[in-house]
């Protein structure tokens, strides 16, 4: 059966790997998008890898942002040091 589901004992058999970019191929020249959730994921996870090498501020320009009393503070209460620059992903962050 020519561009039909084909069955066999085991059921539906599944289009080989030629099969399958060629209908890709075919939907893509009628404008239609193929995007499913993986392939979301996979892009969105690429552009925040791209986002991350742009330049960031160094580690001292973003520390001298801080007011002294400040830096101060959060010295005396919880010892805190800053020790990296580093672009939070996406999905960590509410909506």
């Amino acid at each position: 059966m020519e561009g039909g589901a084909s069955f066999d004992d085991d059921g539906p058999t599944w289009p080989d790997e030629a099969q399958e970019s060629g209908m890709r191929a075919e939907a893509v020249e009628r404008g239609e998008t193929l995007s499913s959730r993986a392939a979301r994921e996979v892009a969105e996870a690429a552009a925040e890898a791209a986002a991350e090498k742009q330049n960031l501020p160094t580690l001292d320009a973003l520390i001298e942002r801080i007011p002294a009393e400040v830096r101060d503070t959060l010295e005396d209460l919880f010892r805190a040091k800053f020790v990296k620059v580093a672009r939070a992903p996406k999905k960590v962050l509410k909506q």
